[in-house]
């Protein structure tokens, strides 16, 4: 079910950035299925090397996570062929974004702030340290409103009331004419 693709255009790396609880990791599996290139999720390889992210916030710091996350995109600046999802704020960070950006097409996923914090909530919450504060609803919305401006910068795409499955496809059929 993959898509034809060129190999200079297949070389190319998609990245999805997005407020936390938009999807970006569960529409980037889907979207490497269908342009057949290999999934990565920055939070992940960030565990496997250092471990979880709450304990990396409670032992290290925010600053080394960042940290952390400048390494990861320096890393992945080099490949190809990916679908990168990234961690909420990765891509807020200017330098990152030249690097990533430099081999790829960034797609930013949003979502209304409600239909966020449902996501979240379904999801849990122990692996969000950066809502580890007894009004979580409130803290959210307050990073929220801090990085939505910011987000704006990238192509958008909405999630709201949509399946990762129909959000896949939506980006995977912005690519095509490109393609040709």
């Amino acid at each position: 079910m993959g898509v034809s693709m060129s190999s200079d255009q297949r070389s190319r790396n998609i990245i999805l950035t997005g407020f936390m609880g938009s999807g970006k990791s569960t529409v980037g599996v889907l979207l490497a299925e269908i342009l057949v290139k290999e999934f990565v999720d920055t939070d992940s390889m960030i565990e496997q090397i250092h471990g979880p992210i709450p304990e990396i916030f409670k032992s290290e710091g925010e600053e080394a996570f960042r940290q952390y996350e400048r390494e990861i995109s320096e890393q992945l600046e080099l490949k190809e062929n990916l679908v990168i999802a990234t961690g909420g704020k990765l891509l807020l960070d200017q330098t990152n974004v030249k690097l990533l950006g430099a081999n790829g097409r960034i797609f930013c996923l949003s979502a209304p702030i409600d239909q966020i914090i449902e996501r979240i909530l379904k999801e849990g919450r122990s692996k969000r340290p950066l809502l580890d504060s007894k009004d979580f609803e409130e803290r959210l919305a307050e990073i929220y409103s801090q990085r939505v401006a910011l987000y704006s910068v990238f192509e958008q795409v909405d999630t709201a009331g949509r399946t990762p499955s129909e959000i896949a496809a939506e980006i995977s059929n912005r690519l095509l004419p490109e393609e040709k």
